[in-house]
């Protein structure tokens, strides 16, 4: 069934695009073959505008001049053909009117009417000089420089005379230029006159004031800075024009002038040439020609130079890249008609509709930079003639296009009772009934859905069956306006529009809320939440809370939409709470959010977390300690090392001095028995040795002073102990039994009376 109606939709609608391409109707367009053009008329002369249309007759033409239409009088006479004749200009009228303007030629016929382009009609004018050419003192041999200056229309032709007669312009010395400026180098003696500037047009001719030139010896062989007299000036032309650029350069030697663009194009060669020794004349100029211009004057087989620039500008007037084109289209449907144009600066589109400005607005719409023009819903009286009128500084121009309104016959008639019904905050049901004629012919309706709030033509289309007259429509957004409409369709083509109907889905109750929860202490709960994304204007939350496993809330506690924090006091640090949260509206509560705390838990958890901390402060006291008993042991060692350090000192100290007075002394040193242990272990352990076997009761020994001598060889006593220590052999240490260690005293050495002599104390 499905398959069968969308094959039927297709059939159908594959038929109406056939008839559309087919049915273009064969009439000629009504359209201009020759317009009138722009004109600088001469006063009390008669004056000519010409106009020609082509199209189906009959045809009427008509003139307007700013906007308002002409009527046929004794001043002006229109032709059949089109054309409109001024029998005497004038630019001011005893009744202070003026035929000058904007002329547009105005022609009608049973299709539509059409406007010409504008034609500007001025009056041919000319002013007195404001630049007048002023007297020179020259060199000889130097350059001279006269200029006049004079607003006219058309635009004056400067000529120039010297002693009233016209200047010689085969003098290669001599340079005229189209601005009104003459300039003479290499300047002799028989130049020396009076100069007289003269400007013409169709108003008439005028004479500018006499300008002495003198002259005066040969100019000076002294070298001379290039030097720039007169450099371009700014213009502003229409293409084809002619542009000149003035550069006059003075020095010693003559400096020779060259140009170039800024923007380090190259200038070219078509159409480029040079007046007189540095002027660049442009002809017949383009908008590729736009640009700043550098005038630069160098001195010979030098880098010396001197420049000065200029700016061309180059208008185009409007012109046609993509003209309207006529179309056909049934009724009911949609018509589209495009217009691009280009010209500098960048024309302005505005589109006509029978010669009237066409206001967008309804059924019409006008988009990307009005380029483009879309007729919605096309009825009988959207049949005329449409003209994009491209319009900038340098000129106008327009194109037409005729919308033809198929007229088919067998057409349905319109659907009737169009209704809508929200169902729910996505849901409209559409209903209508069908037409009141040609229903045979039904084969589809096609019902058009769009946001009340969207323009024309944004919405979207849904095509059912002959026999479907209610659907109801998804996938809306709540709370939102719909306008509906429906057409039925035949082979032939649609239906009019059927009368809109706006209808708005149901509202929404807010989604669910976001909550979460913090335990702040034994006794507070806090709450926070997010809003809704569907929240409205008049909306907040609603909070309740209650012991685990109780039927009754506290609550509700109401919020504004704005707040999404709350805490909840005064409760029992040993139970279990449910806290629920629900968003509503207008249309009613929302769905709750639900979430349990456990306040014992949290606080078991706090007892724990409480505890360790503990810890943590015995574990970080426990570091303190050992890091200043670390601290104490080092310093301890410290000390031990320094007096050890200062006790190896005096014993090695010591020790060199008893090896100095050892040979002084003679061969015997007395030696004290109590005090042997000290003495004879502080020299070696096989000295201490042979004294204890040879030793008496009372302890007395002479030792043997070449003992002595032969324990303690050194080739210097004195330099050794004063160059380097003593070190004990281990060989030597280890001959000495633990049992006979002691603690030693220093005794001194003391010399004997007489060599050889020694004594040893008694007690």
């Amino acid at each position: 069934m499905a398959s069968s109606r969308r094959r039927s939709l297709l059939c159908f609608l594959g038929i109406i695009l056939l008839n559309a391409l087919i049915g273009v109707m064969c009439e000629a367009e009504l359209s201009f073959t020759l317009e009138p053009s722009d004109i600088i008329a001469v006063q009390d002369q008669p004056l000519m505008l010409h106009c020609q249309v082509d199209g189906i007759p009959p045809i009427t033409t008509q003139w307007r001049r700013n906007g308002l239409l002409l009527t046929q009088d004794q001043q002006y006479t229109m032709f059949i053909n089109g054309s409109l004749l001024i029998v005497h200009f004038q630019k001011t009228k005893s009744d202070r009117s003026s035929d000058e303007g904007d002329y547009e030629c105005v022609a009608q016929n049973s299709f539509g009417l059409v406007v010409s382009r504008k034609a500007r009609i001025q009056a041919a004018t000319m002013a007195n000089f404001h630049v007048q050419p002023e007297s020179v003192h020259v060199e000889e041999s130097g350059v001279a420089r006269f200029q006049c200056q004079i607003h006219g229309l058309p635009e004056p032709v400067i000529s120039w005379e010297k002693d009233h007669c016209p200047v010689d312009t085969d003098n290669e010395r001599y340079t005229l230029l189209p601005t009104g400026v003459l300039q003479i180098t290499g300047v002799r003696e028989e130049d020396s006159g009076k100069f007289c500037c003269v400007a013409h047009n169709s108003a008439g001719v005028k004479h500018s004031a006499e300008a002495l030139l003198t002259i005066s010896g040969s100019q000076s062989s002294v070298y001379k800075e290039p030097m720039i007299l007169v450099g371009p000036e700014n213009l502003t032309l229409t293409v084809h024009q002619t542009a000149i650029l003035e550069c006059m350069a003075t020095g010693h030697p003559q400096p020779i002038v060259s140009w170039s663009r800024l923007d380090g194009r190259p200038i070219g060669v078509e159409g480029i040439q040079v007046l007189g020794t540095g002027n660049l004349m442009i002809s017949d100029v383009g908008v590729q020609h736009s640009g700043v211009y550098v005038c630069a004057a160098n001195k010979p087989g030098t880098r010396v130079r001197r420049t000065a620039q200029g700016r061309l500008v180059v208008q185009a007037p409007a012109e046609f890249v993509q003209p309207p084109q006529s179309i056909a289209r049934p009724i009911g449907t949609k018509a589209v008609f495009t217009c691009q144009a280009q010209g500098e600066p960048e024309p302005q589109l505005t589109w006509l509709k029978n010669g009237q400005i066409l206001e967008p607005g309804g059924h019409i719409k006008l988009r990307n930079n009005n380029s483009t023009l879309t007729i919605y819903d096309i009825s009988q009286n959207d049949e005329a003639i449409y003209q994009c009128i491209a319009e900038n500084s340098a000129g106008s121009t327009q194109a037409s296009a005729r919308l033809t309104v198929l007229q088919t016959y067998g057409l349905p008639g319109v659907p009737t009772q169009v209704q809508a019904q929200a169902l729910s905050p996505t849901t409209i049901q559409v209903s209508w009934r069908e037409p009141d004629q040609n229903t045979q012919d039904i084969v589809g309706y096609v019902l058009y859905i769009r946001r009340t709030s969207d323009p024309v033509g944004m919405g979207y289309e849904e095509a059912f069956s002959k026999v479907t007259l209610q659907q109801t429509i998804r996938d809306l957004e709540p709370s939102t306006s719909y306008t509906f409409y429906v057409k039925a369709y035949t082979s032939h083509g649609p239906s009019k529009s059927s009368d809109s109907v706006t209808e708005s889905t149901l509202g929404e109750v807010p989604a669910p809320p976001s909550l979460y929860t913090k335990v702040v202490n034994s006794s507070v709960i806090q709450a926070t939440w997010e809003s809704s994304s569907k929240m409205g204007q008049h909306q907040g939350f609603r909070l309740y809370y209650r012991r685990a496993h109780t039927p009754l809330f506290t609550g509700p506690f109401t919020f504004p939409h704005n707040v999404t924090q709350y805490n909840i006091t005064n409760l029992d640090s040993s139970l279990v709470y449910e806290i629920k949260l629900l968003a509503y509206n207008k249309h009613g509560d929302g769905n709750a959010t639900i979430r349990f705390v456990s306040l014992r838990e949290a606080v078991e958890k706090s007892v724990l977390d409480g505890s360790c901390d503990c810890g943590k402060d015995e574990q970080s006291k426990t570091s303190t300690t050992g890091i200043i008993i670390g601290i104490h042991i080092g310093v301890t060692c410290i000390i031990f090392c320094v007096l050890f350090l200062v006790f190896s000192y005096r014993g090695r100290l010591m020790m060199c001095k008893t090896v100095q007075a050892t040979p002084q002394a003679g061969n015997n040193t007395a030696l004290d028995s109590s005090s042997s242990s000290q003495g004879a272990s502080g020299l070696n352990g096989a000295a201490r040795r042979e004294m204890e076997v040879n030793g008496s009761a009372a302890g007395k020994k002479m030792v043997d002073s070449n003992e002595l001598e032969r324990l303690f060889t050194q080739p210097n006593a004195h330099d050794t102990c004063m160059s380097e220590p003593y070190v004990l052999n281990d060989t030597q240490l280890s001959t000495i039994p633990l049992d006979e260690f002691a603690v030693e005293r220093e005794r001194q050495f003391q010399e004997s009376p007489a060599p050889g002599a020694a004594q040893q104390d008694q007690g």
